[in-house]
């Protein structure tokens, strides 16, 4: 039976959700979203640390891998690899029948290489090879080295989902990466039509860090308008990029466009509506990734009606007026993007401190 989700894919935006956990996977929840229209599912350290810490589905197999002698990294690496993997398989009849648009399960790179491109590229490497399914993205965050990152694995080939972008300058940055990397791929002889990616750009927290600003001076004008704004101005630089004869030239080799993903598009304010930043952003070759709770609310009562274009001289109209208030939002992007890295960092810590106590306390019952 058609859903919300169906009307907006044919709109030419496809639903993905923010969420993993293995009972989601082994207890049925999944595959009957994947029926209901889901198209794609992504991850990140805070939502494994989520899934492993807040629940007992994985106590069996900590107690397995610890008794095998596996270091808490590498036990770490077989859960979050198993329930990529067996997600991917259920996502499969999707890729196949979106002919590889569609269908994607994303992995991250441990947060904690961040600062060193040859080892994270090195670590991509190995995580594609051990998922070792084609519909898989290996996500790589927007920094200066995840650029670099970024190029290499789209010219071997690899998926990729480069998460964490704020800023229109940002996604510029990724878009050439992506391109530098299909030209690379081109130039090797590959086939530039089998990999695919999509460039994550975070949307919620744009408003929630510029709305705290316009609530201290009192300015009501303004709140709410920032996040969609930066993105009608990121989706417009999507529709130059891939427009371009730069682009045309590869595509005429069979390779694909870099779908803009929107992230963080739950409402966090409840001053706004709980699909605020779901019907604002419905726009052609886009995918937006909503937390369960804001896929509910699409399957309930859900609009389907294409938002953006906008015009972009009316967004760089409320970027003006947010600076005439004091507030830069680039140096706000560049704020948030340090902040989620170091958030996921920090549940990437947290996650193996958990993992650790697991082990011990289980170690200690089965003595018992």
């Amino acid at each position: 039976m058609p859903t919300k989700l169906h009307d907006i894919a044919r709109l030419g935006q496809s639903l993905w959700i923010d969420n993993i956990n293995r009972s989601m996977i082994t207890g049925g929840k999944l595959k009957s979203l994947i029926e209901k229209g889901l198209r794609g599912q992504t991850s990140n350290p805070t939502i494994f640390k989520q899934a492993i810490s807040q629940s007992s589905d994985y106590d069996a197999a900590i107690e397995q891998l610890a008794r095998a002698g596996r270091s808490t990294f590498e036990i770490y690496d077989e859960l979050t690899i198993q329930d990529v993997q067996e997600a991917a398989h259920l996502f499969s009849g999707v890729y196949e029948q979106t002919k590889g648009l569609d269908g994607y399960v994303s992995l991250e790179i441990n947060p904690k290489l961040g600062n060193e491109l040859d080892a994270q590229l090195k670590e991509g490497q190995r995580l594609w090879k051990k998922l070792n399914r084609p519909n898989v993205m290996i996500k790589v965050p927007a920094t200066k080295n995840g650029l670099g990152v970024v190029e290499g694995l789209i010219a071997q080939g690899i998926n990729v989902n480069v998460t964490l972008i704020f800023s229109a300058e940002q996604y510029q940055q990724v878009a050439w990466a992506y391109l530098k990397g299909l030209q690379r791929l081109a130039m090797a002889g590959g086939d530039v039509g089998r990999v695919r990616s999509v460039a994550s750009v975070f949307v919620s927290r744009v408003d929630t860090s510029i709305d705290k600003k316009l609530d201290a001076q009192n300015e009501i004008g303004l709140r709410g308008k920032a996040a969609v704004a930066n993105a009608a101005i990121i989706y417009h630089k999507f529709q130059k990029n891939f427009n371009s004869d730069e682009f045309k030239a590869l595509k005429a080799q069979g390779a694909h466009l870099q779908r803009v993903l929107w992230a963080s598009t739950g409402t966090k304010d409840p001053q706004y509506s709980d699909l605020k930043y779901v019907t604002e952003l419905i726009a052609s070759d886009t995918v937006n990734t909503v937390p369960d709770k804001t896929l509910e609310a699409v399957l309930d009562h859900g609009v389907s009606k294409p938002a953006l274009p906008g015009d972009p001289a009316a967004a760089q109209q409320i970027f003006e007026g947010l600076r005439l208030k004091g507030i830069d939002v680039g140096m706000v992007c560049n704020q948030l993007l340090d902040e989620g890295l170091a958030a996921f960092e920090r549940s990437f810590e947290e996650l193996t401190a958990c993992l650790e106590e697991k082990q011990a306390k289980l170690s200690a019952q089965a003595k018992n």
